[in-house]
């Protein structure tokens, strides 16, 4: 049986001038979804968020949230999403408790509701032994998570979070994702940003996103193997020289350079035998070479030459 659609985007752009951030989108997200739109800075993640938390409106195209549409209902919306910007409103003098205090009252959470639904926040969080400090005094990793918490505190229907993780550490990046999958199992719907192709692994389904259009949509296991021709990865000595050898041989498609490696896309399997012998008649020396799986950057930057 399919589930309810929680987002549901017809041919939604927004535009600020001659520059059109949000270029006729069309998607649909499951309740219950974990779904992560992927792309650079100036991608237009952050306009798709403000569209569908009714923050400001399309300039044409419609979008229903929980059911609700944002062009007509955003007061109704806003009363189902959680929602977490890139520079969420946290009052550092105020501590944890007052913050998440405040957010309680911003929502009118019934003050019978308050106590349970906080202590649950807190250890959700592993936020408990700092409620009385100073959000201020927070790590990086510890505002997001007090962020979420806030953004949580009215039990949200879905969940909206623009880069939560930017600039937080590796392991409170960690802890960030086991709170939103515990909430998944709560049926949260969960519409996630990221400029981090490694969490896109994390997520049911994503969205890869350039210039307010998206390139390509569904699980990332899938999204890896929609290349349709095999892909190599040669190590060398001279990358930056390897790359323009490799760039010149015929039935190489694209190659891209990742530190001390290289992702070349072959016409056929037989074209690595050219890519070898291209680099030995240009005195590169080649550690390794093997058949890969194209990675979630590798489809994007793919997806991109490709338009």
């Amino acid at each position: 049986m399919n589930k309810a659609i929680a987002i549901r985007m017809l041919n939604l752009t927004k535009s600020f001038g001659d520059n059109i951030a949000v270029d006729n989108l069309n998607l649909e997200i499951e309740k219950g979804e974990l779904f992560g739109l992927v792309g650079p800075d100036g991608a237009g993640k952050t306009t798709i968020m403000r569209l569908l938390t009714a923050v400001m409106g399309p300039t044409s195209g419609k979008a229903w949230v929980a059911g609700h549409s944002i062009a007509q209902e955003g007061e109704r919306i806003k009363e189902k999403i959680g929602y977490m910007s890139q520079r969420f409103g946290l009052y550092e003098d105020l501590t944890v408790m007052e913050n998440i205090f405040f957010y309680a009252d911003l929502y009118e959470v019934p003050q019978s509701e308050r106590p349970q639904r906080i202590e649950r926040l807190l250890g959700f969080s592993n936020l408990t032994p700092f409620k009385d400090r100073l959000a201020g005094k927070l790590s990086g990793g510890m505002k997001q998570k007090l962020g979420l918490a806030c953004a949580l505190i009215h039990t949200p229907e879905v969940l909206f979070l623009d880069e939560p993780t930017n600039g937080v550490d590796p392991v409170s990046r960690r802890d960030f994702w086991r709170i939103l999958y515990d909430l998944l199992k709560e049926e949260v719907t969960i519409f996630v940003s990221t400029a981090y192709l490694d969490e896109a692994e994390r997520c049911g389904r994503i969205g890869l996103i350039h210039k307010g259009r998206i390139l390509i949509e569904d699980s990332p296991a899938i999204v890896k193997n929609s290349l349709g021709y095999p892909m190599i990865e040669v190590w060398v000595e001279d990358s930056r020289a390897a790359l323009e050898a490799v760039r010149g041989v015929d039935g190489v498609r694209s190659v891209n350079l990742y530190g001390d490696r290289l992702h070349a896309t072959l016409e056929s399997p037989d074209i690595s035998r050219r890519v070898v012998e291209r680099l030995g008649d240009s005195g590169i020396k080649i550690s390794s070479l093997r058949e890969i799986t194209p990675s979630i950057e590798d489809i994007f930057l793919s997806q991109v030459e490709g338009r």
